[in-house]
């Protein structure tokens, strides 16, 4: 009995010198301010993200759009200043996954199915409905988790070269937009003012269940969406490119909730003709192959 008490010391001591060796004499004790930079944008597009939500349970529907416009703005620009930075980093690109299924997963599901179910009290929608849009926005949401988690497993795979100048699926950010786009229409347009009859088609469960189950498929899909940053301009097309560029800004500024929407319906209308362009260098690189 006299010997147990001097076990239990020794194995302590050598887990405590395991601990303290297990991370390496030279891993560094401090990093540097600007390193924290990038996870400080994807916190903060998290919580844009869980204010969002928090405004949809209060029927707040244009604010929650203000703060998931936050939340996309903040997306785009925290992996730009990691590299500008060169702070990248293994945690900071799992914060920005996770950063990403609250704010174009669960928000947009969760703003739908406030929106269509009539608000936090589901005013004037059966109860079987607001079950039935539940449903569907739990979908829209797992589709997203799922088009995330394998994202991140293709990382390490080289995609072929026909592939690179698209993504897999809808991205995240695309599909969010796409699934608010009717309810931005609806409100740019004052639909509701103007035409009743056509706000209720588009503002119905129905239709905002389809929408949600439609691009939620798209997002999980393996169908080619094409990637901006893949896009390459010729130097005689600069200006032309430029003029266009200044001109969506300016209407940015002039009405942004209809540019939004429109762009978010042109985005669908360009899904087909995506698809025709990754047709023909998919055949062009399979007989090059071949030859």
């Amino acid at each position: 009995m006299a010997v147990w008490p001097e076990r239990l010391d020794s194995m302590g001591k050598f887990r405590f010198r395991r601990r303290r060796t297990h991370g390496g004499e030279n891993s560094p004790k401090s990093i540097p301010l600007k390193a924290l930079v990038p996870n400080l944008v994807t916190s903060i597009a998290a919580c844009a993200g869980i204010t969002s939500i928090s405004l949809c349970s209060e029927g707040r529907f244009k604010e929650a759009l203000v703060a998931l416009l936050i939340a996309c703005v903040c997306d785009g620009m925290d992996g730009r200043l990691a590299r500008l930075l060169n702070a990248s980093s293994k945690l900071g690109a799992e914060l920005d996954s996770l950063a990403d299924f609250v704010n174009f997963g669960v928000a947009p599901a969760m703003f739908m199915y406030y929106w269509l179910a009539g608000g936090p009290v589901h005013t004037g929608c059966p109860q079987i409905m607001v079950r039935a849009v539940l449903a569907c926005s739990l979908f829209y949401a797992m589709c997203d988790c799922f088009r995330l988690a394998r994202f991140n497993t293709m990382l390490e795979t080289e995609p072929l070269p026909y592939w690179k100048p698209y993504f897999t699926g809808v991205p995240a950010p695309g599909g969010c937009w796409m699934v608010l786009t009717p309810f931005i229409l609806l409100e740019a347009l004052k639909v509701q003012e103007r035409w009743p009859k056509v706000y209720e088609f588009f503002s119905s469960p129905f239709f905002g269940m389809a929408m949600l189950l439609f691009v939620g498929a798209l997002m999980a899909s393996r169908i080619p969406t094409i990637s901006l940053k893949a896009i390459q301009v010729k130097k005689s097309s600069q200006p032309k490119v430029i003029a266009i560029g200044l001109f969506l800004i300016g209407c940015l500024f002039f009405n942004l909730w209809l540019t939004l929407g429109i762009i978010g319906a042109l985005y669908i209308v360009t899904l087909p003709v995506t698809w025709i362009s990754f047709c023909k260098a998919r055949s062009a690189y399979e007989s090059s192959a071949r030859n």
